[in-house]
């Protein structure tokens, strides 16, 4: 199927193998190649769509973003335009990364803009919640192992994302539910952080449940884009909004007691330090998070390495025992090397009956009054 991108068509829904619409003659093929499919999505500042790139040999999707503004007064048009544009510019910036859709293309036909990128197969995470349930804690490390990096990737480029939250992550497919990477989604909100832009107020971006309280006053750094992450993660943790999970009385947060499941203190200091209102007391940079992360990882697992207790050890059968005190019955009367310890020397020119009857002391103390082969 093919589907009319004129906004104002009728019956938009057309035969795949027609290039232009039956209903209102309209040209079907975006610069001669991306033809659209149907509807996915629709805001106040354009609609996008899943599309087909009939240039390629293997038909690729893609997703065609077009410009089409429904909202009202010049002011608000004009700043459409340049979130419009601005997308499309800081992809081009940004260039390839796996977890970022590339740009295909941006140009203007019809006398309407289009931003054509790469099609991202999966679920964003608020469909992963609605229909999984609240994310584990293992599920949140992992989200944060996945993402900080594209963060990091994107600050070192002077691009702020600006709209961080669960709609706009998505799972990429993959063949194995562990591989499945997270993709960082939808840059119209981004902001270039070069130059004087940081120190300029500007328009407040953002959907309000996840935006720092400094992005909220238009004056957004990177570490806003900390603040939201963290705000993602304690609604995947909790299912419910942000706004929910903070006390205002008391001008704090609470999203621990509406856990299903405890988290470690390790995690929920992390959050909280993500999710600290004043800027200059939240993490500054990514390269400060990822660094918590990866001492809390190493912290986590020392324990395994060092709490197995001697009394676990298996027991031994006494063909083993004996096995093993004959082993030191030879290195006591063989060729062994001479201690440095003067209190050992004796055992080490001791006289091969003195020899069995220490070993034959030691074989009692490991086995006992029982010495049934079975123990």
């Amino acid at each position: 199927m093919s589907y009319c991108l004129n906004p104002h068509c009728s019956q938009p829904r057309n035969p795949h193998n027609v290039k232009f619409c039956l209903s209102c003659g309209a040209k079907l093929l975006l610069k001669e190649r991306y033809r659209a499919i149907k509807p996915i999505g629709q805001g106040g500042f354009g609609r996008t769509f899943l599309a087909v790139d009939e240039d390629k040999p293997s038909k690729p999707h893609c997703v065609i973003k077009q410009f089409y503004t429904q909202a009202q007064g010049t002011n608000t048009v004009q700043k459409a335009i340049e979130l419009f544009t601005q997308e499309a510019v800081q992809l081009d910036e940004l260039g390839k990364h796996p977890q970022i859709p590339e740009l295909l293309a941006y140009f203007t036909q019809d006398d309407r803009q289009y931003l054509v990128q790469e099609f991202i197969k999966g679920q964003n995470l608020a469909q992963e919640l609605a229909q999984k349930g609240a994310f584990s804690e293992t599920q949140i490390w992992q989200l944060l192992n996945d993402l900080l990096p594209v963060l990091q990737f994107c600050h070192a480029k002077q691009v702020i994302h600006r709209d961080i939250k669960p709609e706009n992550i998505i799972l990429r497919e993959s063949q194995g539910e562990a591989l499945r990477k997270s993709v960082l989604v939808d840059f119209g909100a981004s902001k270039s952080a070069t130059g004087t832009a940081l120190n300029k107020t500007g328009t407040s971006i953002g959907t309000p449940e996840y935006v720092a309280p400094e992005q909220i006053r238009g004056r957004a750094i990177f570490a806003s884009d900390i603040y939201s992450l963290g705000a993602t993660c304690i609604n995947l943790l909790t299912q419910r909004s942000p706004f929910d999970s903070y006390d205002i009385n008391n001008d704090t947060w609470i999203w621990q007691q509406y856990l299903q499941t405890p988290v470690s203190h390790q995690l929920s200091r992390i959050l909280d330090k993500m999710l600290v209102s004043i800027p200059v007391r939240r993490y500054q940079r990514v390269e400060e998070v990822i660094q918590d992360l990866n001492q809390q990882s190493q912290v986590v697992a020392t324990p395994a390495i060092t709490a197995k207790p001697i009394t676990q050890l298996p027991l031994r059968s006494a063909s083993q025992i004996d096995l093993e005190l004959e082993e030191m019955k030879t290195q006591f009367l063989g060729g062994s090397k001479p201690q440095n310890n003067p209190a050992q020397t004796p055992k080490s020119t001791s006289h091969p009956s003195e020899i069995d009857l220490e070993l034959e002391e030691l074989r009692a103390k490991y086995l006992g009054n029982n010495n049934s082969p079975n123990h």
